[in-house]
This record gives structure tokens, sequence and C-alpha cells, in this order.
């Protein structure tokens, strides 16, 4: 009586049968079959995130939180990037390589105006293709006796409200000569264009 690893060959022959009744067939080859390696659809990628800015950027309807945001400190240094923005180019703006095209100071504002103007700024900068520009949002502290003595408001709500904003690719605190932990340069998504 000879063994198929540990079973008699009359049981691997009911088990075959058995399979072969309930309509399973037997691999020809014991090889997965990998298929052609897919290539990503850039084009298609770009069309749905132009549809979906397009479709989400409205003049009249807020881009931006009103809700708390994480307080950062008055020398913290800022920066964000989406995941697929090359190493390179974040790089670039972090050096303060790429030259602003516009830019927006919200000294003397009030929270809801600075929202307001940051929106319209951004907005009009979009329109016009500017692919880098500069806000100042300042260093200023919230009032004396406040549990955030060293709470810079507008500061940190800009800092959320451009990792909100579908059109702001990346975003880092500027050199000291623009304004250093004061300001941010902004680097936008030109209408149409993909990543």
């Amino acid at each position: 009586m000879s063994r198929r690893r540990g079973l008699p060959d009359e049981e691997v022959s009911i088990f075959r049968q058995a399979l072969k009744e309930a309509g399973v067939k037997q691999l020809s080859s014991n090889r997965a079959d990998p298929g052609k390696p897919k290539k990503p659809d850039h084009e298609a990628k770009a069309e749905r995130r132009a549809a979906a800015t397009s479709a989400s950027v409205t003049h009249d309807i807020s881009r931006t939180s009103d809700g708390r945001v994480e307080p950062v400190r008055p020398s913290a240094y800022l920066d964000f990037a989406v995941a697929d923005l090359p190493y390179r180019t974040h790089s670039q703006l972090k050096r303060g390589r790429i030259s602003w095209e516009a830019g927006l100071d919200l000294h003397g504002y009030t929270l809801e105006e600075a929202r307001h103007e940051l929106e319209s700024f951004l907005h009009d900068a979009r329109s016009r293709r500017y692919r880098c520009v500069l806000v100042v949002h300042g260093k200023a502290r919230t009032g004396a006796g406040s549990s955030f003595d060293d709470y810079p408001v507008i500061k940190s709500h800009v800092n959320a409200w451009l990792r909100e904003w579908p059109s702001v690719l990346a975003f880092c605190s500027a050199r000291d000569l623009d304004g250093g932990t004061g300001a941010v340069y902004i680097l936008l998504r030109r209408r149409g264009d993909a990543l």
C-alpha cells in the first residue's frame, strides 16, 4: 500500500472523485499568472482631481473649518506637503528657491476676517495661476490671563486651514528675510495642472 502525504491512495481517489462531481477542475499549472503590470493612469487621476477641486471650490462656501485647532508655538516651524509632491519641489519651497508672486499680510485682522481674506486671496491666486504665494500670519499671542499665553491664534488657524484647502500642495515657514516663522510660503496647484 503506497501512501501519499500520509493518506492511502484509496482516500485520495475518493477525494478527487468528490471534487470532480462538485465541478472543480484540476489546474494545468501550479504557478500563478500575475498578468501584465498595471500602468498608472495619470490622465484619469488628473481629471478626477480637477473635477473634485472645481466642484468643491466656490466663492460663497467656506473651505476652512472654524472649529478648534491645535495650538502651535510662536517659533514653531510649519511644514506640510501632500503625499505625492516630489521631494525636490518640497525641498525647493523650504529653501525659498521658488519665487513667490503675491503676498497677504493678516496682521490686525480678527480670526473671521483673516479666514475670509485668506480664502479670497487663495481663490484669486489660483485664478491668476500663481505657483507660490506668501502669507504673513504673525506670531501674536492671545491676551494675558488666557490659558494659552504662547498661542498665536492666526498662525495656528492658518496652519489648520491650509491643510484643508484643495489647491494647496505644500506650505512651510518662510526664510527669515520673508518673515521667518511669522509667515508661510504656499505652493499652489495651478488650474488644470496634474501633479
